[in-house]
C-alpha cells in the first residue's frame, strides 16, 4: 500500500521533508515519545492532522534523542506559534515497567518493539530540554501522561506524591483529555492575533500563575479551591479528600474551575469542553490519514501497536463505567462521543482497500465495546449529575442502554462483501447484557445483540472483565456482583447451544486490588475453577495516576467516604495473591495446601485440590494487554 503514497502524504519529520513541501518555516513543531504512525488511533497523528487542516504548517519529531547533543530538538528551528509535546499513547512509566517495577523488554510503540527510545517521564524531559533551548517560545503539553498528571498525584514508580506536571516540566499550557476541541480554539485565537500569554480561559486547559496573581475573569465559571500540594504532602487523608472533587469535576458537563496552590504558584484547571458532537468526532476521524507508519521505519521492523490496530475501527470515545482502577474516564470522560454510521462505514471501506487486508476486521469497538450511542434519556438530569459512573452500583434509570444502533452497525459492516468477519476485540460490558442487572433495558434488544456477537463477531473467544468474585472488592472497583457473570455465562452458553457453536468466554481478573486479601483470591480461584475456567488473562493491580484505586493504595483511605481501606503492597503479598490464579500449576499446589491449611480453610482447600485432568493443561502464553489500557491517546 505504501507505493500508493508519496513521502509528502505524511506530515514532515525532518528538515528535508519540510523543504519537499516548499516550506521555509513552521507554525508548530510537535515532539512525540511514539514512532509516527499516521493513523486516527495515534494521538500525535490526530493533533498533527488537525493543525494541518486549519491551514498551518506542522512537523512531527518522533522519539527525539534526549541523550546526545540534542540535534533532534534543534533541527527544525523555532516554530512561529508554539512547540507541542506528548509522551505518546501510554504513560511512559506504564510503558517501561511492569506492576512489579521490572523493566519491560519491549515497547509496542517503537519499530521492532525495541526499548530505550523514550525517557522515563518523557513529557517532563522533553519540555525542559525545549525550554532551555528556546526559552521565548511557548510550550503546550498534552497526551495521556500530561492529562493524568495535571494535578498533585501519586507516582507509583518513584513511590512519592508529585506536583502537577506543569510545575515539573516548565511548560506554558497543558491540554488534558482528548485534545481536539481546546487545540482548535487555541489555534483559532492565535490566528486572530491573540497573544499566547492571554490564552487563560480556554476550556480543558491548565496553567500556572503566581500565587498573588488574580484569576483570569470568566463570569460563567465558579471556582473550587483544592487543598494545596503541601497540605496533601503532610496529610494523606487530605490528598484522598482532594481526589473526590477532581474526579467529579472531570466528569461533569458543567464543571467548576479548579485551583491548587503549589509552592509560590497557583495551578489553574479550566473546566472541560462538552462532549464532542457527532459532527466534531467525525471531523477528527475523517482527516486524510494514510493509516500507515512513516516510511522511515520500513527497514526497522514492524511497530507492534500498529499491527494490533491495523485492521480495526474505533466507533466511539468515552466510558461511563467509572471503574476505580481505570484511567479512561479521567482522560476521555464518562459521556460517550459516537461517530456517525456513515463515517464508520467509510473507514471500514478504507481498511478493505489495503492490499494486505484479508477480509478480517480485528476490532469494531471502543474503550468499552458496547456503549455506542448510549446517553441520558433526559439531558437535564445528566446536566446536574456528579456521579463518576452511570452503571455502578446500579444502572442509572436515565441511561438509554439500547444496543440497537450498535447491532445495526455490526450488521451493516458484515454486509460489506469485502468483509469476511468483523471481530469485537474490545472488552464487552457483559453486565449491560444481563436483564436482571440492566432492568430498564428491552430484553429482546439485549438478546439480539448478544446473539449477533456470538454468531458473527467472535473468533472462538469472547473477552469480558468481571475483574473479581468478591462483592466487597467489586464494590471498591465499581463493578457489579459476580452473580451477574454467572447469569451472563448462562445466557452465553444457551446461545452457543442454540447456534450449535463452541465459543468460549475469556474472563479478565485483577489481583492485589485495594480491599482484596488472600482469602478473596482463594475464593476467586475456587469459584472460577468450579465454573470450568483455567485463568490466563490476569493482571496484578498497577497504581496509575488519577484513579480512585491509586488514591486508596497510597493514602489508605477511600476518597468518597474517607474510611480506611487495606491494600496489599509488599512484593510478597502481591506474589502470593497472584499465585492463586494458577492453582492448577503443580508448583503451586503444595503452597496453596500449606496456606489454606494454616488458615483453617479446609473447604476452600478441598475445592482447589486438583482432581481432574485440567491441571495438565498449559495456560495460554498470549501476552496480556489490560482492556482498560488500550487505545489511549
Amino acid at each position: 500500500m505504501q507505493n500508493k503514497y508519496s513521502l509528502t502524504d505524511w506530515l514532515p519529520t525532518t528538515k528535508k521533508e519540510v523543504e519537499l513541501r516548499g516550506w521555509d518555516e513552521l507554525d508548530v513543531i510537535l515532539f512525540s515519545g511514539d514512532a509516527y504512525v499516521d493513523h486516527p488511533a495515534f494521538g500525535s497523528a490526530v493533533i498533527g492532522r488537525i493543525v494541518e487542516s486549519m491551514g498551518l504548517r506542522i512537523a512531527i519529531v518522533p522519539q527525539p534523542n534526549w541523550k546526545d547533543d540534542l540535534r533532534d530538538f534543534k533541527k527544525l528551528g523555532t516554530p512561529k506559534l508554539f512547540f507541542g509535546i506528548t509522551a505518546g499513547c501510554m504513560d511512559p512509566m506504564t510503558n517501561h515497567y511492569t506492576a512489579s517495577k521490572r523493566l519491560r523488554s519491549d515497547d509496542a510503540y517503537t519499530p521492532g518493539g525495541k526499548t530505550g527510545f523514550r525517557p522515563d517521564y518523557a513529557t517532563v524531559v522533553y519540555s525542559n530540554i525545549v525550554k532551555r533551548l528556546f526559552p521565548e517560545t511557548p510550550i503546550v503539553i498534552g497526551g495521556i501522561e500530561a492529562s493524568l498528571r495535571r494535578v498533585t498525584h501519586y507516582d507509583y514508580w518513584s513511590d512519592e506524591l508529585r506536583t502537577s506536571i506543569l510545575h515539573q516540566s516548565n511548560a506554558d499550557l497543558l491540554i488534558y483529555g482528548m485534545g481536539e476541541q481546546p487545540l482548535r480554539e487555541i489555534i483559532t485565537l492565535l490566528q486572530k492575533g491573540v497573544p499566547f500569554s492571554s490564552l487563560k480561559t480556554i476550556k480543558q486547559t491548565a496553567f500556572l500563575i503566581n500565587k498573588n496573581e488574580e484569576l483570569p475573569k470568566n463570569k460563567q465559571w465558579k471556582d473550587k479551591a483544592l487543598a494545596s500540594h503541601e497540605a496533601c504532602l503532610s496529610d494523606k487523608k487530605t490528598f484522598a479528600a482532594n481526589f473526590k472533587h477532581i474526579e467529579q469535576e472531570s466528569n461533569k458537563l458543567f464543571a467548576n474551575r479548579l485551583t491548587q496552590d503549589v509552592a509560590d504558584k497557583t495551578l489553574v484547571i479550566n473546566p472541560p469542553f462538552s462532549t464532542m458532537t457527532e459532527k466534531e468526532i467525525d471531523a477528527s476521524f475523517d482527516l486524510p490519514f494514510t493509516r500507515l507508519p512513516h516510511p522511515k521505519y520500513n527497514k526497522r521492523g514492524v511497530i507492534p501497536a500498529f499491527e494490533m490496530i491495523k485492521f480495526s475501527v474505533n466507533i466511539h470515545r468515552g466510558c461511563f463505567g467509572g471503574c476505580s482502577f481505570c484511567t479512561i474516564s479521567a482522560h476521555q470522560g464518562k459521556f460517550i462521543a459516537s461517530r456517525s454510521k456513515e463515517s464508520i462505514l467509510k473507514e471500514v471501506e478504507k481498511v478493505t482497500e489495503m492490499p494486505d487486508f484479508k477480509g478480517y476486521l480485528s476490532d469494531l469497538g471502543g474503550p468499552s465495546a458496547n456503549m455506542y450511542k448510549m446517553k441520558g434519556k433526559v439531558q437535564e438530569i445528566c446536566d446536574k449529575c456528579v456521579s463518576p459512573s452511570c452503571i455502578s452500583p446500579s444502572i442509572c434509570h436515565n441511561l438509554d442502554t439500547s444496543h440497537q444502533p450498535l447491532t445495526d452497525i455490526y450488521k451493516s459492516v458484515s454486509n460489506n462483501p469485502k468483509i469476511k468477519k468483523a471481530f469485537i476485540g474490545s472488552g464487552i460490558r457483559y453486565d449491560m447484557l444481563v436483564p436482571e442487572f440492566n432492568k430498564n433495558a428491552d430484553s429482546k434488544d439485549i438478546e439480539e445483540y448478544t446473539e449477533q456477537v456470538v454468531k458473527h463477531h467472535v473468533s472462538g473467544r469472547l473477552k469480558v472483565a468481571p475483574e473479581h468474585t468478591s462483592d466487597d472488592v467489586l464494590k471498591i472497583m465499581r463493578k457489579p456482583s459476580f452473580k451477574n457473570f454467572h447469569l451472563f455465562k448462562k445466557t452465553f452458553d444457551r446461545i452457543n447451544k442454540k447456534l450449535d457453536l463452541n465459543q468460549k468466554l475469556i474472563p479478565y481478573f485483577i489481583s492485589s486490588h485495594p480491599a482484596c486479601d488472600l482469602k478473596d483470591m482463594a475464593n476467586l480461584a475456587a469459584e472460577t475453577k468450579d465454573m470450568g475456567f483455567q485463568l490466563e488473562q490476569v493482571n496484578d493491580f498497577t497504581p496509575t495516576p488519577m484513579t480512585v484505586a491509586t488514591v486508596i493504595y497510597y493514602s489508605g483511605y477511600h476518597p468518597y467516604t474517607l474510611k480506611p481501606v487495606k491494600t496489599p503492597k509488599s512484593s510478597q503479598d502481591k506474589k502470593d495473591q497472584n499465585r492463586f490464579f494458577f492453582w492448577y500449576k503443580k508448583e503451586n499446589q503444595n503452597w496453596i495446601k500449606n496456606v489454606l491449611s494454616g488458615r483453617g480453610e479446609h473447604e476452600l482447600l478441598n475445592r482447589l485440590t486438583v482432581n481432574d485432568n485440567r491441571s495438565s493443561k498449559k495456560p495460554s502464553d498470549k501476552k496480556f494487554v489490560p482492556h482498560h489500557a488500550k487505545r489511549k491517546k
